[in-house]
């Protein structure tokens, strides 16, 4: 088909949260918006355990201050399984290059989170962004 859209290659996203509004928006927006949701979670335990499953995990996007702990283990982690990770927290953490593809700032409109998953997947073709969300910062290479 030569005007079919596109197939994604981020389809299954993990979301790592602890502030409920930002969790329940975010993933209604993402399966409304096409994305399988493998988990939301609040916790840097279940975050982890989700990671380390067997279930196929595409992006992790997690916050940085969870309840329970820091959300960098959990980018370390999915990091160490090949996993892409985007933050999406208040600032962006020290050293968050070497962890993630990106930082998504928040507040954040909802047209950024989907425009930040849009750019990431133009770096994973190998291509680079023509326009990122003000929000948004990519990183040059992938994590």
């Amino acid at each position: 088909m030569l005007f079919g859209k596109k197939k994604r290659r981020i389809q299954r996203i993990l979301v790592v949260e602890d502030e409920p509004l930002v969790a329940f928006d975010a993933e209604h927006l993402l399966a409304d918006s096409g994305f399988e949701i493998v988990a939301t979670t609040d916790l840097v335990s279940e975050g982890l355990a989700a990671v380390n499953s067997d279930a196929p995990i595409d992006l992790v996007l997690v916050d940085v201050s969870l309840s329970d702990g820091s959300g960098i283990d959990v980018a370390r982690a999915a990091r160490q399984r090949g996993i892409p990770v985007m933050f999406v927290t208040g600032a962006c953490p020290e050293g968050a290059r070497e962890l993630a593809v990106g930082c998504l700032a928040k507040p954040y409109p909802q047209r950024d989170l989907l425009a930040a998953i849009e750019a990431l997947e133009t770096l994973l073709d190998g291509k680079t962004p023509r326009k990122l969300p003000t929000s948004f910062s990519l990183f040059a290479k992938l994590a």
